[in-house]
């Protein structure tokens, strides 16, 4: 067997052990959240941090497109600006958890990309929706670390492959904008 192909029954594998019952609960969320006019915000760090951004243009667009605005959504990992001021002045683990004290509504929700859910960072914004409340989903790779204690609704796939845990963060990412499109656009 050719690398590819065992990486993509790796990743299959994986893909088969995500909790069905909390991916309808994300989805539900999303829709009343949409709905009601509400802010998406994602985070997460390195590749997670793309994911996170890659996936707020999806749901920016993708989401409702043609029939419907998209769903309200916002990187926390995007502006580097801001990353770099907060990192600077009030600590790197205070980079998330601080912007979503300026913005976040308790009508709001929030995702969390991490493999280990061990960032202090993670942690830190997690812990700042409870106080906002505004649920929070975290979308976790190996043990799940601290986040999986700490999030509300926890979409945990042991996995010890980075690669993996990311890959499964943009496939959950992109079922619910294909979610939400069909929602949208129902002929389709």
């Amino acid at each position: 067997m050719n690398r590819f192909t065992e990486y993509c029954q790796r990743l299959a594998s994986h893909l088969g052990r995500i909790p069905e019952d909390c991916l309808n609960t994300l989805q539900f969320e999303l829709e009343a959240l949409w709905n009601n006019s509400g802010t998406l915000f994602l985070c997460g760090n390195g590749g997670s941090a793309g994911n996170a951004s890659h996936l707020a243009n999806d749901f920016t667009f993708g989401a409702g497109y043609p029939n419907k605005q998209g769903l309200s959504v916002e990187s926390l990992s995007a502006n580097s600006a801001v990353l770099t001021c907060l990192a600077n002045d009030i600590g790197y683990e205070h980079i998330y958890s601080y912007q979503l004290r300026c913005k976040a509504k308790a009508s709001d929700i929030l995702i969390v990309f991490s493999g280990s859910g061990n960032s202090p960072n993670i942690l830190r914004a997690l812990e700042e929706a409870k106080v906002i409340g505004c649920k929070s989903f975290a979308v976790l790779g190996f043990d799940g670390g601290s986040a999986y204690e700490l999030v509300d609704i926890p979409i945990h796939v042991r996995c010890n492959d980075m690669q993996i845990c990311e890959d499964i963060q943009l496939i959950i990412g992109h079922y619910m904008v294909q979610c939400l499109n069909k929602l949208a656009n129902p002929g389709d």
